[in-house]
């Protein structure tokens, strides 16, 4: 059975399990239709209880929301809805230059907030966002107080229940989340990325939120290391052609491989991809995980790890002794994008 736990300091209860609907919308894993979409997003809820939806304006320029809202239409209450905006993807002549997974230009002016909120609002087809956050927050937004007055105005007003930010595109930002719950500790929520096997700089952005910022819960993606924590990856993996996996290196294959093979004490008593998501909701910071689904099969998979047993102590101590010493791999230091070292406001951003 789902489990479910609440945003502290608001009425915003989700399943540990969530679905984000990147997967659904966008074409990086795969292609799906819209009405294959749809239906995954019902099994989602009423075969597996699943509650949280995380989408984005720029997912499919707001192909995700227009699907949740075809999904749930007349069950408003039932679900609880994230999104994302700070992207302007209503500039044509950006869409049309953009190549890629290259990042639109961003806005997070009050007047620009405002417009992308009500057009999350059109496409959901509601009145109000459950959990409003800042797409891919940087250094510049967050040392700009006017825009989490903005995010606190439109709690107000009724128009969101919670707020905060999702960092990334690529895995860092480590000292732009220290910074953000130092300066604005009422924040709610926190999207990072964070797993068993890249604990960094997560754990350090969960201990900055614990020590300053006491409602702030995290919502997590990348849960199994871009796949290779379902267990399912060889080093002869061959990723299709549109899948973006296709285009890392090869080390991270052959590495990531070697890695998994140090945690086939986890996969015991449920599959491994399971134990990816135990292993983080053993944080009660954790507010829900969102990892990500490709199809029927993986839904059904990852929506049963809430109701199983915890990972033991002994587990949870292994997994930390054998991240200590990388689960046995010697490769070259992770280049992260992002803020790594502390730099204050009136430095120059490196990024």
């Amino acid at each position: 059975m789902m489990k479910y736990r609440l945003f502290p300091g608001t009425d915003v209860r989700v399943s540990e399990v969530g679905f984000g609907t990147w997967t659904i919308s966008t074409g990086w894993w795969g292609e799906k239709t819209d009405d294959q979409a749809v239906a995954m997003l019902r099994s989602a809820l009423d075969d597996h209880g699943v509650t949280f939806f995380d989408a984005a304006d720029a997912y499919g320029n707001g192909r995700s929301e227009r699907q949740i809202a075809e999904a749930f239409r007349g069950r408003r209450k039932d679900i609880v809805i994230g999104t994302k905006v700070g992207y302007d993807i209503y500039d044509d002549a950006a869409q049309r230059a953009r190549r890629g997974q290259s990042e639109l230009p961003m806005r997070t002016d009050p007047a620009f907030i405002r417009f992308a909120v009500d057009k999350c609002l059109e496409r959901l087809e509601t009145d109000y966002i459950d959990v409003l956050q800042l797409h891919n927050a940087k250094m510049e937004h967050v040392r700009d107080p006017l825009l989490w007055e903005t995010m606190r105005t439109l709690q107000r007003e009724g128009k969101i229940r919670a707020w905060g930010a999702a960092f990334g595109p690529a895995i860092g930002w480590l000292y732009e989340a220290v910074e953000l719950v130092e300066r604005e500790p009422d924040i709610n929520t926190i999207q990072m990325i964070w797993n068993v096997l890249e604990q960094h700089p997560g754990t350090a952005m969960l201990d900055a939120a614990k020590a300053h910022a006491p409602n702030c819960v995290f919502n997590i993606r990348v849960t199994h290391a871009s796949g290779m924590l379902e267990g399912k990856y060889t080093e002869d993996t061959v990723f299709p052609e549109n899948d973006h996996r296709r285009h890392r290196p090869r080390s991270w294959l052959v590495n990531g491989v070697q890695k998994v093979r140090t945690l086939d004490f986890l996969a015991r008593e449920m599959t491994l991809g399971q134990a990816a998501l135990k292993w983080l909701l053993a944080e009660p910071r954790v507010v829900t995980t969102l990892p990500n689904i490709y199809d029927d099969a993986q839904l059904a998979e990852f929506a049963a790890a809430s109701g199983l047993g915890d990972l033991s102590d002994a587990d949870m101590h292994r997994v930390a002794e054998l991240n200590e010493t990388n689960f046995g791999v010697t490769e070259e230091p992770m280049n992260y994008k992002g803020t790594m070292s502390r730099v204050s406001p009136l430095a120059t951003h490196s990024s």
